[in-house]
């Protein structure tokens, strides 16, 4: 039963909103996948704090022009879901490839950086890209290098004076245990 204009107001409303607070979004054609399939891709996405949408490709261009999003349309072809992602460009990417690599039948078509449609192959080169949790630990990481290294050469000279201070103490030993 066709929807009533209303109701594809509302659905292109509520898109708008998501596509305004997206960090980065990545679209693939789910044809071939089960519904129980498409059912672990949401859980999956849900868990790490993305959402899977499937609308009708008019009403996502619609949306994605009134909050300028630059060349989707071309990628909006046959059944498209979209991963959305709030506080990660990479996120929705590398988990879509992921779950591309158990279930062949998902098929990344594009994806959204900075309100821009990028093709496929950005969007795996993308998916390879390190999560912003992984940068933020190793940026801690080198960081934390130096400060480990100072505190390191401090406990050696200390330890080395502890050392020299028990030689020095087992030598007057030696000397009162002569004398």
């Amino acid at each position: 039963m066709p929807k009533k204009r209303h109701e594809k107001e509302e659905i292109v409303g509520e898109l708008k909103d998501k596509f305004s607070k997206i960090e980065g979004a990545a679209l693939a054609d789910y044809r071939g996948l089960d519904v129980e399939q498409i059912g672990e891709l949401r859980d999956k996405l849900r868990e790490n704090g993305l959402e899977f949408k499937v609308v009708k490709n008019n009403l996502a261009k619609i949306a994605a022009d009134e909050v300028n999003i630059k060349g989707l349309d071309e990628y909006l072809v046959g059944p498209v879901g979209i991963a959305l992602g709030y506080d990660d460009p990479v996120s929705p990417a590398k988990l879509l490839k992921e779950f591309a690599k158990e279930n062949q039948e998902l098929e990344l078509k594009a994806g959204i950086l900075e309100n821009t449609a990028i093709g496929e192959e950005k969007v795996k080169e993308l998916a390879d890209l390190p999560s912003k949790e992984e940068l933020i630990a190793k940026l801690v990481g080198v960081f934390q290098a130096p400060i480990s290294n100072f505190v390191n050469v401090c406990q050696g000279n200390i330890r080395n004076f502890a050392y020299a201070v028990e030689a020095v103490r087992k030598k007057k030993e030696e000397e009162e245990g002569e004398s």
